[in-house]
């Protein structure tokens, strides 16, 4: 009857063999296309992406910001903001009150008329609950 190398134990090299028991492996070409191909890939998605945040931002051209906010008041919050804009255009700012939440309370348009290029403007808006901050939703040219 026969017997195995391992019924024996002797058994003196790897069961699968070694690294110099197989062929070497076949020399690969076209392994930089695929990675040219990839890198003109993530850079046509970078691309993309960049200039849909770029689309995304609106018009510049308005420039808002809150100076100051008092919520003190159980109905209403008083916001005081300043906007930049060319001064031959007339723009429509969005104000926004919030509560602990970051839920909407209130919120009013205003427009700004056209004829002077910085404006600071001092609004109340009515809310609907106690109102935790204010701010400046958007502006943008009318």
């Amino acid at each position: 009857m026969a017997t195995s190398e391992a019924e024996e134990g002797r058994q003196t090299g790897p069961i699968l063999g070694t690294p110099g028991d197989f062929p070497d492996r076949p020399e690969r070409r076209g392994r930089f296309v695929v990675h040219v191909v990839i890198a003109i890939l993530c850079a046509v998605c970078a691309g993309g992406w960049g200039y849909v945040m770029w689309a995304s931002k609106g018009n510049t051209e308005v420039i808002d910001q809150v100076i100051a906010f008092d919520a003190s008041r159980g109905d209403s919050i008083q916001i005081t903001f300043e906007v930049v804009k060319p001064s031959d255009r007339e723009a429509l700012c969005r104000l926004r009150a919030m509560d602990v939440a970051h839920v909407e309370v209130g919120s009013r348009e205003v427009s700004i008329p056209a004829g002077e290029g910085y404006v600071r403007l001092t609004e109340r808006l009515e809310t609907s609950a106690q109102a935790t901050s204010g701010a400046v939703h958007y502006c943008y040219l009318v």
